[in-house]
């Protein structure tokens, strides 16, 4: 997979190896694409909200596109599906051009199936009904076979002559994974499908649908502002801030190599401590000395952010470094302590629940970070 319209902040990341950035169009990625965006534009008004967007997807990945609320995702998606006209740029599947400036091809012509926030579940048809909908042209035989198939593959099988009020959130949301997949679509999209869910049913859910797609080798493309859920999913995922992506890849490198302040500070939990860099390439900062893995294309003596994570601070009784704790957020098998330095600063440490200390106290800690990541300052 690859992606375009990278928006990189200022700033530069130290990593073992590069992030996936914007860049030429692979032709080898492209032609085993289920799905090609090309440099899509699209405004509301004066309003741009999507700015010459680009990605690709290939036959049986899970996609992901990630981001806060009005970055533009549901607007994508909703181009893919044929709901929204281009200003600019192209939409490809399965080696058709379905959208450009000039032509749309109508939804229900892009064998695409749709998994709505809102189930959008008929609910005066029961359940067979409801996934058999879009089974146009095949004999009733056909029809009942499918949908006892589908059924019987989101978990609900006898459950056709049910009606939806009679039905819980989770098993909504499963007839309404049914009815996408029953016409056998090139490409499945899933907007915020599980917003409606209790967390614990959320992540237990995706896991599900996860496994349910990927055994049927769907192409699907989610979008959602809930990395969690996003992580679970995803083979892929795309940043999306203002209208374009600042970073595509895996839920390790978005975590761990983040290409962009505001991915560092979107993905996961850290903070941005201040730094300087040495002649020797190391970067002094409070916590100690750094080196990069790769060196920093900035001179000596420069001034830098470098984004600590709660996983880079151990505890250590035995380190001559304290920090008083000022806040803990007991999580079960962890605390996540927040710790103010000698400077006033302050990190994060995720520390074993055993380690019970109380707010007030001074204790030991170090930092351990594999990669490193530094931005300008």
């Amino acid at each position: 997979m690859r992606t375009d319209s990278y928006s990189r902040l200022p700033g530069v990341q130290a990593r073992s190896r590069p992030a996936t950035r914007a860049g030429a169009v692979d032709a080898a990625a492209a032609a085993a694409a289920v799905i090609e965006v090309d440099h899509i534009r699209h405004a509301f008004g004066r309003h741009a909200v999507v700015k010459g967007l680009s990605f690709s997807v290939a036959r049986g990945n899970i996609a992901c596109l990630l981001g806060p609320s009005g970055c533009g995702k549901t607007t994508v998606l909703r181009a893919i599906a044929g709901f929204e006209p281009l200003q600019d740029g192209r939409i490809v599947l399965d080696g058709q051009t379905v959208s450009s400036s000039g032509a749309l091809l109508a939804p229900e012509q892009r064998r695409i199936g749709m998994v709505f926030q809102d189930y959008a579940l008929f609910p005066h048809l029961d359940v067979a009904a409801n996934v058999g909908f879009g089974l146009t042209g095949a004999s009733r035989a056909e029809r009942a076979a499918r949908v006892d198939e589908v059924l019987q593959l989101v978990g609900l099988a006898g459950a056709g002559r049910k009606y939806p009020h009679e039905l819980s959130g989770g098993q909504q949301q499963r007839v309404a994974l049914a009815r996408a997949l029953a016409p056998r679509p090139e490409l499945l999209l899933l907007d915020e499908p599980f917003s409606n869910l209790d967390v614990d049913l959320r992540e237990r859910l995706s896991l599900e649908v996860r496994a349910i797609l990927k055994a049927q080798g769907t192409t699907a493309i989610l979008v959602t502002h809930d990395q969690y859920e996003a992580f679970a999913m995803a083979d892929e995922i795309g940043v999306m801030h203002d209208g374009v992506i600042e970073q595509w890849g895996s839920a390790h490198d978005l975590y761990h190599r983040p290409a962009s302040r505001f991915v560092a500070g979107f993905i996961g939990q850290g903070v941005l401590m201040a730094g300087r860099l040495r002649e020797s390439a190391e970067i002094e900062l409070e916590l100690g000395l750094l080196r990069p893995a790769a060196p920093l294309d900035l001179p000596a003596g420069a001034a830098v952010d470098v984004l600590v994570r709660p996983d880079d601070i151990i505890h250590d009784d035995a380190s001559p470094m304290r920090a008083e704790v000022v806040h803990k957020a007991f999580r079960g098998a962890e605390i996540l302590y927040t710790l103010r330095l000698a400077s006033g600063g302050r990190v994060l440490a995720l520390v074993p629940s055993h380690h019970n200390h109380a707010v007030g106290e001074r204790i030991g800690i170090r930092v351990e970070i594999e990669d490193v990541v530094a931005f300008a300052a």
